[in-house]
This record gives structure tokens, sequence and C-alpha cells, in this order.
């Protein structure tokens, strides 16, 4: 039934006033969704210029087209956009209609949300715009077809009377079969094929004869996108329990991390890069005759060198190299000047990363060519502090031998005293105690060795530390107990600016020495050579172009895994491999979980 005047029919006009109940008790009877007046207007233009959204989801559900262009030029989208409702916009750009169509007054739906000052309902046709431009690419497939987002609204709008349907082919565990999923929906609607229903079905079915769980067809994500599914509109709903947090600040580093700059390092003579960066060394050796079970007997005897070309160099992090365990390039990098307490960008020498990964025969080897045991890094921990952070008890006693502080004291006022604690290591606590290590200093939290002890509640350490605290002789009744000064009250005074002072010389980087060779051709040299008799001798000194370098050996390599086992338990063969500290903080951590939990 139309009006004879202007051609609205009843649904039009209750589309307009925005009476759902009426739209809806239409739209089951039968009522023309897509009938349109003498200006060419049709119920989905009428309910999207008042916004009403529920109605443009009935609309929509009973095979209203979306796109229906009135004799202005104007879509729904256009209506929408007028009144800047963003819901309507998203949904109306959603269901099918054209995004970059022009009314009379050569507008889109976007320039008029523009124009209008309505930012949300621009934001949303504009992100509608950005997905139909990929679409439209060759090749691409559009995931949200309008036929599924159809049978969702449509499942939406008549989820009461499906649930009840799907309750007589239900399996007991909310799941339908895929023939009776087809089945139910193909004879209660005729907006999809069964085609495309089994498609829906199989999107449905995680495993083979799982069937189709019914609250996930009524989600509908499972064969949509999450924005297009109709839970997606509207406000979102808050978590029981769940308080909004407060802002935080920006976050600031405690202690920042400072570094060395590449550019401060001194680079190589021959344009190479820093020194920190050295040659790896290896044996290049023809593998079918020679390997590091046979190796040549006489330099002579390996004559690769004139049929194998020279590999092209490789350059490594010194600390690297030392962690890895590879003396040989070590020992060519200090014999080529690079000195034995070359820094990284992190202030960190050979010996220290030797002391920090374990590693003896680097240690070794490192304190053989006069390294530095007090070293200090940008946080003043010396090897000692790293070889007791790391629980090695043989290390401690190499670098105490070679000359060590006992107390060296970091930039938080602790000793390796407080690191062997730490890792709970009771056999280098009891060593550094026995050579005079001062359990009575304190760290800048005011913490003892005691209080660090029981922090990481070690009973064994702490029984031993209380130990030598009740060994202490007592103070006798004349002798008073010194208190700690008061502290000073700063002056109020003029600001003095004061110069930058230069880096402390901890900080500093370890110069290179090069040494300035004579040129060969220099007329100096050449008159030398010839005042003292040089020329005249007959040199007959033979020198290979390769000469092999001594390598372990199979069993030699075998025994030093054993060694390895010995000293780090069989832990050591496997990737998760932790040294004592992680590990005692690891195993305190689980501990602690598994408590709350209970």
């Amino acid at each position: 039934m139309t009006s004879p005047s202007t051609g609205r029919t009843a649904l039009m006009e209750a589309s307009r006033e925005g009476v759902i109940e009426l739209v809806r008790g239409i739209l089951e009877r039968g009522g023309e969704v897509n009938a349109f007046d003498n200006e060419r207007k049709q119920a989905a233009h009428f309910a999207a210029k008042g916004g009403f959204f529920d109605i443009l989801k009935l609309l929509f559900a009973y095979n209203g087209d979306m796109g229906l262009i009135s004799m202005n030029g104007n879509t729904p989208l256009h209506y929408a956009a007028m009144g800047g409702f963003a819901d309507c916009c998203k949904y109306i750009a959603q269901r099918g209609c054209d995004l970059k169509w022009k009314n009379l007054d050569h507008k889109t739906p976007r320039t008029v949300a523009k124009e209008g000052g309505f930012k949300a309902a621009s934001k949303e046709i504009r992100r509608a715009e950005r997905t139909a431009n990929k679409l439209a690419w060759p090749g691409a497939k559009n995931p949200n077809p309008l036929w599924a987002l159809r049978l969702h609204d449509w499942s939406l709008e008549h989820e009461t009377f499906l649930r009840e349907a799907f309750s007589f082919v239900d399996r007991g565990d909310g799941t339908v079969s895929k023939e009776d999923f087809v089945l139910t929906l193909e004879e209660r609607q005729e907006y999809v094929t069964p085609e495309q229903l089994a498609m829906i079905a199989q999107y449905h079915e995680k495993l083979r004869g799982a069937g189709v769980n019914i609250n996930d067809f009524f989600k509908g994500t499972r064969y949509l996108s999450k924005s297009y599914v109709l839970g997606s509109y509207g406000p979102k709903k808050k978590k029981k329990g769940m308080t909004k947090k407060p802002k935080k600040g920006k976050f600031v580093l405690p202690l920042p991390i400072c570094i060395i700059p590449d550019h401060a390092f001194p680079c190589q003579s021959d344009g190479g890069p820093p020194y920190y960066m050295i040659e790896t060394y290896k044996n290049v050796t023809d593998s079918l005759r020679f390997n590091r079970d046979w190796p040549p007997e006489h330099p002579i005897q390996d004559d690769s060198a004139w049929y194998i070309d020279d590999p092209p160099k490789v350059f490594s992090n010194i600390n690297f190299i030392t962690k890895a365990g590879d003396l040989a390039s070590l020992k060519k990098a200090f014999e080529s000047g690079i000195p034995v307490d070359t820094k990284d960008n992190y202030y960190k020498t050979p010996l220290m990363t030797a002391c920090a990964t374990g590693n003896i025969d680097a240690v070794k080897f490192l304190l053989e060519k006069g390294a530095n045991v007090n070293a200090t890094d940008n946080f003043l921990w010396t090897p000692l502090h790293f070889a007791c952070h790391a629980g090695q008890q043989d290390i401690v006693e190499l670098l105490v031998k070679a000359g060590a502080v006992i107390d060296a004291v970091s930039i938080n006022n602790s000793t390796p005293l407080t690191r062997a604690i730490e890792s709970c290591r009771l056999d280098t606590v009891k060593y550094l105690l026995d050579i005079g290590a001062k359990f009575q200093l304190e760290n800048r939290k005011g913490h003892t060795a005691m209080d660090v002890a029981k922090a990481y509640a070690d009973y064994r350490i702490v029984s031993l530390i209380q130990e030598k605290l009740d060994n202490l002789p007592k103070p006798t009744e004349n002798q008073k107990l010194k208190g700690k000064p008061p502290p000073k009250v700063k002056t109020e005074g003029p600001e003095v600016k004061k110069e930058e002072e230069p880096l402390s010389s901890v900080y500093a980087i370890p110069t290179v020495s090069e040494e300035k060779k004579m040129r060969k051709d220099n007329v100096v040299y050449l008159h030398s050579l010839i005042t003292s008799g040089y020329t005249k001798k007959v040199d007959i000194t033979f020198i290979p172009r390769r000469i092999w370098s001594p390598e372990a050996t199979t069993a030699e390599l075998i025994r030093k895994r054993e060694l390895q086992r010995e000293r780090f338990t069989y832990e050591v063969d496997f990737e998760d491999f932790m040294m004592p500290f992680q590990k005692n903080i690891t195993e305190k951590a689980k501990a602690l979980e598994a408590a709350f939990k209970t």
C-alpha cells in the first residue's frame, strides 16, 4: 500500500520515524524492502537519514539494497554522512554501497561528512575506501562477500528461531553435523545457496567430523572478518573487575647504559674496522691430505698454499672470539699489536668476558699475555666481579694470585663477595672470606653481605657469614661506637657553571702503538745495508707461504668437553644451559610462582 501523492509505503514511513517494531512486523509479513517512492528513495534512505542503525540491520537482513541511488544522486551512505552517524556509515559501507559515487552536487559521502565536520564518520568512510582499493587489485579475493554478510545479519535477527531448529539435530555438545546445518538453513531462508552453506560449514569444522558449533556460527568470526560482524558495533563492554589504569609517564632508565661510539675507536692503519674487531685465524689446507688428527710433519710438506687461494679476511669482535675460546686468533691479534686490554663498545675487556663465561683456558692465556686483572668496565666491575658472578672458583683463585683486588668496589659499592653470594656458590664465598674479604661493607642500599645472603635465601651461606660475625672480637666497654657523620646541608648560592671534566682513566680506550717501519726503497736504509755488508751475504733461508698452526686433536676436544662437564655439570651440552647466577634466579622464580598458584 503506497501513498498516491508521495509514493511512500508503510515501511518507508516506519523507517523514517524509527519505529523498529513496526518495521520488523512489516518485513515478517512480506513487505517489499526495496520499493522506492516518487523521488526514488527507499526505506534504507530514510533509516540512514535518521541514523536508525537497528532498522538498517533489519532491512539488510531481509535482502535490502544499501546502494540504491535516489533522484538527487544520494545513496543511503550520503544521508548517514550528512548526519554524522559513524556506525551507520561503517555498516552501509561494508554492506555494498558505492563509496566513490557522487551526487548531483558532485560530492562523495566522505566529502559530505568532512564538510559537516563529522570526523568519526569521515574516518570510517576513509577506512572503507582503503579496504575497497585493496580489493580492486587484480587477483584480490573479498573475504567478506555480501551473501555471507546477509546470512550473518539474518541469522542474528532469527537467532531464537534458529536455535530451536538446531536443537532437534544437536549432538549433545552444542554442535551439529555439516549435513544437518546445511539442510536446516536451506529450508528456512532463500538468500544463500546450498553450496555457499556447505562452504560456511567447512569454515566451522576444525577436524573431520567435528561438526559446526552453533555459538561460533552466530558470532560470525569463523567466516567473516572481526570488524564486519555485528558484535563489533557499539561501545565495547568492559571486563568485570578491571579498572582503568592510570597513564604511565615516560620511562626513564635509573642508570642509562653507556657505550663507546664507533667513531671514538681508532681504526686500523690499512683502513680496516676498529681495533676491537680482530681478524679470525683458520688453517687453510687441503682437507683431503691434512686435518687436525693428521697434521703435516714438516712445513714444507704442506704445499697446498700454491694451489689453494687464501680465503677473504673475516673480522669479529674480540670478546666474541674470547667467548668461543679461539686462542689462535687472539694470539695473532696480540702479535700484530692489538692491546690485550682492548675494550669493546660496552667497555668489556677479553679477560672480563673469559671470566664471565668460565673459560679458564682463555683466562690463563690472557694472564700470560699481561692482562690487567684490575681493569674496570662502565659499571666499575673488575674481572674478579665477573668470575664470582659466574661462580668459577678456579678462575677466582687465578685472579687473586695474579694480584686482583679482593674488595674492589663497583658503581653500586658491591664487592666480589656480594657477587659470589648472589650466585649461591658456597666454595667461592668461603674462599673469599678465608683470604680476608670484608663482609661488613655496605652497598648503596645499605645492605651488607648478610643482608644479600638472606635475600637470596641460601641457608648455607647465611650460617657461614653468621659464624664469621660471631667470631669477631667484641668491642670493649670503654670503646665508643662511632656513628655516621651527619649529612652536609647544601647552602643556597649563585649557580656556578663548571666546565665539563674529562672522563676518568678507567673509561679510557687503550691506545694502539704503531711501529713506524722504514721504507725499503729509502736511500738511508739501502746505504746501511751496503755498509754493513748485508748485500754480500747469501741467504738460503726458505720461508713457506703458509705455516700450519697447531690445532687440538679430536681426542683433546673430547677431553676438553669432559672437563667442561666436570666444571659446569652435564647440562653444559644443552642449549638451555644457564650459568649459576641465572640458574639460581630462575629456580627461585619458579618456586615463587608455584607457591602463588597453590
